[in-house]
Protein backbone atom coordinates (compact mmCIF):
# COMPACT_ATOMS: atom_id res chain seq x y z
CA UNK A 1 0.00 0.00 0.00
CA UNK A 2 1.34 3.63 -0.66
CA UNK A 3 0.42 6.85 0.15
CA UNK A 4 0.78 10.35 -1.64
CA UNK A 5 2.12 13.42 -0.04
CA UNK A 6 1.18 17.06 -1.14
CA UNK A 7 3.15 17.20 -4.08
CA UNK A 8 1.37 13.55 -5.26
CA UNK A 9 4.31 11.74 -5.28
CA UNK A 10 4.00 7.87 -4.61
CA UNK A 11 5.91 6.56 -1.59
CA UNK A 12 5.99 3.37 0.06
CA UNK A 13 4.64 3.71 3.46
CA UNK A 14 6.08 2.97 6.85
CA UNK A 15 5.09 -0.52 8.77
CA UNK A 16 3.29 0.19 11.82
CA UNK A 17 3.19 -1.66 14.41
CA UNK A 18 0.36 -1.85 17.79
CA UNK A 19 2.66 -1.28 21.14
CA UNK A 20 -0.25 -3.55 23.04
CA UNK A 21 1.23 -2.94 26.35
CA UNK A 22 -0.43 0.62 26.01
CA UNK A 23 -3.11 0.42 23.15
CA UNK A 24 -6.18 -1.20 23.64
CA UNK A 25 -6.00 -0.80 27.79
CA UNK A 26 -9.87 -1.34 27.39
CA UNK A 27 -9.58 -5.10 26.74
CA UNK A 28 -7.43 -7.68 28.23
CA UNK A 29 -3.93 -8.58 27.07
CA UNK A 30 -4.83 -11.39 24.99
CA UNK A 31 -7.47 -9.93 23.47
CA UNK A 32 -4.97 -7.10 22.05
CA UNK A 33 -3.63 -9.39 19.76
CA UNK A 34 -6.34 -9.56 17.45
CA UNK A 35 -7.87 -6.21 17.94
CA UNK A 36 -5.28 -4.73 16.64
CA UNK A 37 -5.54 -6.97 13.74
CA UNK A 38 -9.40 -6.01 13.57
CA UNK A 39 -7.57 -2.17 13.17
CA UNK A 40 -5.48 -3.09 9.93
CA UNK A 41 -1.79 -4.12 12.34
CA UNK A 42 -0.14 -6.54 10.91
CA UNK A 43 2.42 -6.51 13.57
CA UNK A 44 2.26 -6.08 17.50
CA UNK A 45 5.03 -5.11 19.73
CA UNK A 46 5.19 -5.33 23.65
CA UNK A 47 6.33 -4.44 26.85
CA UNK A 48 6.09 -7.01 29.59
CA UNK A 49 3.87 -10.26 28.88
CA UNK A 50 5.67 -12.51 31.28
CA UNK A 51 2.67 -13.31 33.32
CA UNK A 52 1.74 -15.43 30.09
CA UNK A 53 3.21 -18.84 28.78
CA UNK A 54 4.70 -18.18 25.65
CA UNK A 55 2.43 -20.78 24.29
CA UNK A 56 -0.23 -18.16 24.90
CA UNK A 57 1.08 -15.48 23.38
CA UNK A 58 2.16 -17.49 20.12
CA UNK A 59 -1.65 -18.70 20.41
CA UNK A 60 -2.88 -15.37 20.74
CA UNK A 61 -0.66 -14.17 17.74
CA UNK A 62 -1.40 -17.06 15.92
CA UNK A 63 -5.14 -16.83 15.64
CA UNK A 64 -4.91 -13.15 15.24
CA UNK A 65 -2.04 -13.61 12.19
CA UNK A 66 0.20 -10.26 13.51
CA UNK A 67 3.69 -10.50 13.80
CA UNK A 68 5.24 -10.01 16.89
CA UNK A 69 8.58 -7.81 16.26
CA UNK A 70 9.48 -6.46 19.71
CA UNK A 71 9.56 -7.64 23.59
CA UNK A 72 11.56 -6.27 26.50
CA UNK A 73 13.55 -8.85 28.23
CA UNK A 74 12.79 -8.36 32.71
CA UNK A 75 13.10 -5.61 33.47
CA UNK A 76 13.00 -6.31 37.45
CA UNK A 77 9.99 -4.94 39.90
CA UNK A 78 8.37 -2.63 37.44
CA UNK A 79 5.61 -2.22 39.41
CA UNK A 80 8.03 -0.92 42.16
CA UNK A 81 9.13 1.64 39.45
CA UNK A 82 12.12 -0.63 38.14
CA UNK A 83 13.04 -0.16 34.99
CA UNK A 84 16.24 -2.29 34.07
CA UNK A 85 18.51 -4.87 36.08
CA UNK A 86 21.76 -4.49 33.29
CA UNK A 87 23.81 -1.05 34.74
CA UNK A 88 23.87 -3.20 38.55
CA UNK A 89 27.00 -4.99 39.14
CA UNK A 90 25.19 -6.58 42.08
CA UNK A 91 22.49 -7.90 39.70
CA UNK A 92 24.08 -9.46 36.99
CA UNK A 93 22.67 -13.13 37.42
CA UNK A 94 19.02 -11.79 37.81
CA UNK A 95 19.67 -9.84 34.98
CA UNK A 96 20.97 -12.58 32.67
CA UNK A 97 18.08 -14.80 33.85
CA UNK A 98 16.16 -12.30 32.55
CA UNK A 99 18.04 -11.76 29.34
CA UNK A 100 17.10 -15.82 28.79
CA UNK A 101 13.76 -15.66 29.58
CA UNK A 102 13.34 -13.39 27.15
CA UNK A 103 15.47 -15.00 23.91
CA UNK A 104 13.22 -18.30 25.00
CA UNK A 105 9.93 -15.84 24.72
CA UNK A 106 11.31 -14.39 21.80
CA UNK A 107 12.34 -17.14 19.64
CA UNK A 108 9.06 -19.14 20.56
CA UNK A 109 7.13 -16.08 18.99
CA UNK A 110 9.63 -15.29 16.27
CA UNK A 111 10.61 -11.87 16.85
CA UNK A 112 13.62 -10.36 15.85
CA UNK A 113 14.40 -7.73 18.32
CA UNK A 114 14.80 -7.70 22.27
CA UNK A 115 15.16 -4.29 24.62
CA UNK A 116 17.04 -5.00 27.51
CA UNK A 117 16.10 -2.16 29.50
CA UNK A 118 19.30 -0.49 31.69
CA UNK A 119 18.06 0.50 34.77
CA UNK A 120 17.71 3.81 37.23
CA UNK A 121 20.48 5.01 39.20
CA UNK A 122 20.54 6.37 42.32
CA UNK A 123 24.19 7.05 43.85
CA UNK A 124 25.50 4.17 42.09
CA UNK A 125 29.54 4.79 40.42
CA UNK A 126 28.30 5.76 36.76
CA UNK A 127 31.60 4.15 35.42
CA UNK A 128 31.09 0.85 36.92
CA UNK A 129 27.24 0.74 35.49
CA UNK A 130 28.31 1.87 31.88
CA UNK A 131 31.01 -1.17 32.01
CA UNK A 132 28.72 -3.61 33.67
CA UNK A 133 25.86 -2.45 30.67
CA UNK A 134 27.96 -2.95 27.92
CA UNK A 135 29.03 -6.72 30.07
CA UNK A 136 25.14 -7.28 29.84
CA UNK A 137 25.15 -6.62 26.40
CA UNK A 138 27.58 -8.47 25.03
CA UNK A 139 26.06 -11.44 26.97
CA UNK A 140 22.46 -10.68 25.47
CA UNK A 141 24.09 -10.33 21.98
CA UNK A 142 25.84 -13.24 21.86
CA UNK A 143 23.22 -15.51 22.80
CA UNK A 144 20.81 -13.70 20.70
CA UNK A 145 23.01 -13.64 17.45
CA UNK A 146 20.80 -15.99 14.56
CA UNK A 147 19.87 -14.62 11.49
CA UNK A 148 18.60 -11.05 11.92
CA UNK A 149 18.36 -11.02 15.48
CA UNK A 150 18.72 -7.94 17.61
CA UNK A 151 19.33 -6.68 21.07
CA UNK A 152 18.22 -2.62 21.24
CA UNK A 153 18.95 0.06 23.50
CA UNK A 154 16.58 2.40 23.81
CA UNK A 155 17.34 6.30 25.53
CA UNK A 156 14.72 7.10 27.66
CA UNK A 157 13.63 11.31 28.85
CA UNK A 158 14.31 11.78 32.29
CA UNK A 159 11.61 14.03 33.13
CA UNK A 160 9.16 11.04 33.00
CA UNK A 161 11.74 8.48 34.06
CA UNK A 162 14.41 10.20 36.39
CA UNK A 163 17.59 8.74 36.58
CA UNK A 164 17.57 6.35 34.01
CA UNK A 165 21.06 5.27 32.59
CA UNK A 166 20.43 6.18 29.21
CA UNK A 167 19.13 9.47 29.23
CA UNK A 168 20.17 10.85 25.51
CA UNK A 169 20.92 9.08 22.13
CA UNK A 170 24.48 9.98 21.66
CA UNK A 171 25.62 8.50 25.32
CA UNK A 172 23.24 5.57 23.41
CA UNK A 173 25.32 5.57 20.35
CA UNK A 174 28.01 5.65 22.18
CA UNK A 175 27.52 2.55 24.40
CA UNK A 176 26.12 0.34 20.79
CA UNK A 177 29.17 1.26 18.89
CA UNK A 178 31.63 0.43 21.98
CA UNK A 179 30.21 -3.35 22.78
CA UNK A 180 31.69 -3.96 19.26
CA UNK A 181 28.33 -6.05 18.39
CA UNK A 182 26.87 -5.57 15.35
CA UNK A 183 23.71 -6.65 16.26
CA UNK A 184 23.38 -4.78 19.26
CA UNK A 185 21.18 -1.70 17.76
CA UNK A 186 19.17 1.52 18.59
CA UNK A 187 15.57 1.54 19.48
CA UNK A 188 14.83 5.14 18.42
CA UNK A 189 11.75 6.97 19.90
CA UNK A 190 10.23 9.95 18.65
CA UNK A 191 8.60 10.66 21.80
CA UNK A 192 11.79 10.39 24.22
CA UNK A 193 14.16 12.56 21.39
CA UNK A 194 11.38 15.63 21.59
CA UNK A 195 10.93 15.40 25.10
CA UNK A 196 14.84 15.61 25.65
CA UNK A 197 16.43 17.47 22.27
CA UNK A 198 13.82 18.04 19.40
CA UNK A 199 15.27 18.48 16.16
CA UNK A 200 13.23 15.25 15.34
CA UNK A 201 14.45 14.52 11.62
CA UNK A 202 17.90 15.90 11.73
CA UNK A 203 18.69 13.87 14.79
CA UNK A 204 16.37 10.37 13.24
CA UNK A 205 19.12 11.36 10.19
CA UNK A 206 22.01 11.42 12.07
CA UNK A 207 21.54 7.86 14.27
CA UNK A 208 20.05 6.41 11.07
CA UNK A 209 23.14 3.92 10.86
CA UNK A 210 22.51 2.55 13.80
CA UNK A 211 18.21 1.85 13.98
CA UNK A 212 16.42 -0.98 14.24
CA UNK A 213 13.19 -0.13 15.62
CA UNK A 214 10.92 3.00 15.86
CA UNK A 215 8.71 4.43 18.42
CA UNK A 216 6.36 7.45 18.06
CA UNK A 217 3.50 9.10 20.29
CA UNK A 218 2.38 12.60 20.64
CA UNK A 219 4.26 14.96 22.80
CA UNK A 220 3.32 16.04 25.35
CA UNK A 221 1.61 13.60 27.21
CA UNK A 222 2.82 10.49 25.61
CA UNK A 223 -1.18 10.21 23.37
CA UNK A 224 -2.63 9.44 20.08
CA UNK A 225 -0.05 11.02 17.23
CA UNK A 226 -2.39 14.41 16.52
CA UNK A 227 -2.13 15.07 20.06
CA UNK A 228 0.29 17.72 20.42
CA UNK A 229 3.73 19.14 19.17
CA UNK A 230 4.75 17.07 16.75
CA UNK A 231 3.96 16.83 12.79
CA UNK A 232 3.79 13.20 12.51
CA UNK A 233 2.97 13.67 8.67
CA UNK A 234 6.16 15.28 8.06
CA UNK A 235 7.88 12.79 9.52
CA UNK A 236 6.57 9.57 8.29
CA UNK A 237 7.33 11.04 4.74
CA UNK A 238 10.92 11.56 6.25
CA UNK A 239 10.95 8.00 7.81
CA UNK A 240 10.16 6.93 4.50
CA UNK A 241 12.24 8.88 2.35
CA UNK A 242 15.39 7.24 4.37
CA UNK A 243 14.59 3.81 2.97
CA UNK A 244 13.95 3.05 6.94
CA UNK A 245 13.28 -0.89 6.54
CA UNK A 246 11.83 -1.93 10.10
CA UNK A 247 8.36 -1.19 12.06
CA UNK A 248 7.32 2.05 13.25
CA UNK A 249 6.03 1.10 16.94
CA UNK A 250 2.74 3.06 18.18
CA UNK A 251 3.52 3.24 22.07
CA UNK A 252 1.20 5.68 23.38
CA UNK A 253 -1.72 6.13 25.75
CA UNK A 254 -4.33 6.32 24.06
CA UNK A 255 -7.40 9.45 25.28
CA UNK A 256 -10.10 7.49 23.69
CA UNK A 257 -11.17 4.16 22.94
CA UNK A 258 -7.79 2.63 20.74
CA UNK A 259 -9.79 2.26 17.68
CA UNK A 260 -11.51 5.66 17.56
CA UNK A 261 -8.20 7.52 18.15
CA UNK A 262 -6.52 5.76 15.26
CA UNK A 263 -7.82 8.09 12.89
CA UNK A 264 -4.81 9.83 11.71
CA UNK A 265 -2.91 6.46 11.34
CA UNK A 266 -5.85 5.41 8.90
CA UNK A 267 -4.06 6.11 5.91
CA UNK A 268 -0.82 4.00 6.68
CA UNK A 269 -3.11 0.98 8.37
CA UNK A 270 -3.52 -2.27 6.11
CA UNK A 271 -6.33 -1.18 3.79
CA UNK A 272 -7.51 -5.21 4.43
CA UNK A 273 -8.00 -4.80 7.88
CA UNK A 274 -9.83 -8.01 9.29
Amino acid sequence: MTYKDQNYRVHLMPKLSANISTLYPEMSFLQRFSAAAQDGFDAVEFQFAYEYTSTELVAAAKAASVKVVLLNCPAGDVEAGERGTAVFEERIETCRQGIDKGIAYARALDCKNIHLMAGILADEDRLVAQATFKDNLRYAADRFDRSDEVVLVEALNTIDTPGYFVSNLAQAADIIDSTGYLNVRLQFDFYHCQMTQGRLAETFDRYLRLIEHIQVAGVPGRHELDCGEVNYDFLFNHIDASRYPGYVGCEYHPLVTTSKGLGPLKPWLSSTAK
